[in-house]
This record gives C-alpha cells, structure tokens and sequence, in this order.
C-alpha cells in the first residue's frame, strides 16, 4: 500500500489526540479525585457505586429514623418517670389518710392535695414530643383526656385508641422495625386494650373514689385502696420497663448503623476514589508520551516541496 504525505499526517493527528484524551483523562481524575467522570468511563465501577450510594443513603436515612425514635423513647421515659412519681405521692398520701387519726382539717388538706395530683395525671396523659400526643395512638393531633377543667367531661377519654392496632413503628434497618409509643389504655387503664371516648382511665377513677373516701371518713377503704395504688404502679413500671427495653434496643442499633456506615463509605472510597501517587505517575508517562509524540509529529509536518525536490 501506497503510503502519502496526507497519511502519515492524519495518523499523526489522530494518535495525537488519543494521547491528548488519555493525558485529560488522568488531569480530570486528579482534579476531581474520582476514577471517573461519566458512566461510559467504567460501567462496572459506575453501577457498584450507585449500588454502595445507595447503601450509605439508606443508612443515613436509618440513622435519622433511630435519632427520632430514641428521643420519642426518652421523652415517653421522663413522662413515665413522672406519673410513677405522682402516684406513688398519692399512695404516701392516702396511708397517711388511712390511719384515722388526723384531725378532719389535715384529712381535707390531704384530699385537696390529692386532687391536685389527679389534675396532674390529666395533663401528663396528654404529654407530646415535637407538638405529638404520646399517648394518642395515630391520632398525634389530639388528646387523649379531656384536660380542661371546665369541661363536663373532665377526666374522661376523648378519643377511641386500640392498644394493639394503633402502635407506631419506625424502620430502623433492612426488615428492622420498632415500636415507639405507648398507647394510652394500656398505661391509664392497667393494661386495656381500647379507650373508648367518655369512658374514665382506671387510674383516674382510683383517684376518684380515694378522694369520695377520704371526704367520707372511710378510712378502712382507704386502706384497702392501697392495693389499687399498688397495681397502677407496678402497671407503669412495666410500660417503663418494656420502654428502657427498647431504648437499648435503640443504643445497639445506633451503634450497629455507625459501624455500617463507616464501612459501606470505605467501600465506596475505594471503588470510586483514586489512588493519587498512581494517577500521578500516570499522568507523567502520558505527559511524556504526548511531548514524544509532539516531537516526532513535527519531523512530518515540518517537510515541504522544497524538502521533496532535494
């Protein structure tokens, strides 16, 4: 085959602008420190970091889930913290009470406070976190109680919750879930399985007929109460225990999703990031290879008639 002028100086250009591709090539995975810049670059590497993206994403998103359900879970604790602490309150009260030999004045006062202490159980029935009813089931926006005083229906349910339908779950990993609330029957009305609205908590009747006794002089039934104190305390430190069981279980997974991102990151480092000291000698040899081929291109293109007449 005949081999021109015009030839040599197409393949010249030509290979000149491979060599100048592979040279930009290596600048841009400098510049950006990634292996590649568009798909078609590595297919392979491309689709294995959208897979190890979408890891990390997820347990991102994970986290953020176990952030949320760990301060719902703390915020329900301290509430339950609370409601043991009045009921047991009221129990120190009503013993007092119990024994018969305060005058009628310190037997009144006893029965004022306890009333107070019933007007506190309402409110923290309808305690929220982030502007949500705890103890609502699905129904966040609204009360559980009826906590205005004015109210005919004071003390009572204002809202349908079943206990076992209406527990809300977070996803806190791959096929992982947990429940976070605690409905509102199963703590005020001893583990029942549904409020049903105009029905009075069990824990607020107690405080009802402790104050009828106490206003009656039936010292012997208040006594006899103390038993009832007895199950509406045990009956929140079970909600409280099965609480902290779920916070731990909120710690370890915490925990579990910190490892798994540091590790689904690493892989993608390493699947997407380049290794600086290689493409840096990489980019020399090309650089080399781009002025060797500079310099023999300019023996074909320096030559001219003149040269052919010699």
């Amino acid at each position: 085959m005949r081999i021109t002028n015009n030839m040599m100086i197409a393949n010249m250009t030509r290979n000149l602008g491979n060599n100048l591709t592979r040279l930009n090539n290596y600048q841009n995975q400098l510049d950006t420190g990634k292996k590649i810049q568009v798909p078609s670059d590595d297919p392979v590497v491309a689709a294995r970091a959208l897979k190890l993206r979408t890891d990390v994403s997820k347990v991102e998103q994970y986290q953020k889930n176990l952030g949320d359900a760990g301060s719902w879970l703390d915020a329900t604790d301290v509430t339950l913290g609370k409601i043991g602490d009045v009921l047991q309150k009221a129990r120190e009260l009503t013993e007092q009470a119990a024994n018969g030999t305060n005058t009628p004045e310190e037997t009144q006062k006893i029965g004022l406070e306890l009333k107070q202490l019933r007007t506190q159980i309402i409110h923290l029935s309808n305690s929220t976190y982030a502007g949500r009813y705890m103890f609502s089931g699905y129904k966040t926006d609204q009360k559980l109680i009826d906590d205005d005083e004015a109210s005919a229906n004071y003390g009572q349910y204002m809202i349908n919750v079943d206990s076992n339908a209406e527990r809300m779950f977070y996803e806190i990993g791959v096929g992982d879930s947990i429940n976070i609330n605690v409905v509102g029957a199963d703590l005020f009305s001893n583990g029942a399985g549904t409020s049903v609205t105009g029905d009075v908590p069990g824990m607020i009747q107690m405080f009802d007929s402790v104050i009828a006794d106490m206003d009656a002089g039936n010292f012997q039934q208040l006594s006899n109460s103390l038993s009832t104190f007895d199950t509406q305390i045990g009956n929140v430190l079970r909600c409280r225990a099965d609480v902290g069981a779920r916070q731990n279980r909120v710690d370890l997974s915490i925990d579990r999703m910190s490892i798994d991102l540091v590790n689904f990151t690493d892989l993608m480092s390493k699947n997407e990031d380049i290794d600086v000291a290689e493409t840096i000698m990489n980019l020399k040899n090309e650089e080399n290879v781009y002025q060797a081929s500079l310099a023999g291109g300019a023996r074909i293109i320096q030559q001219t008639l003149v040269d052919f007449l010699r």
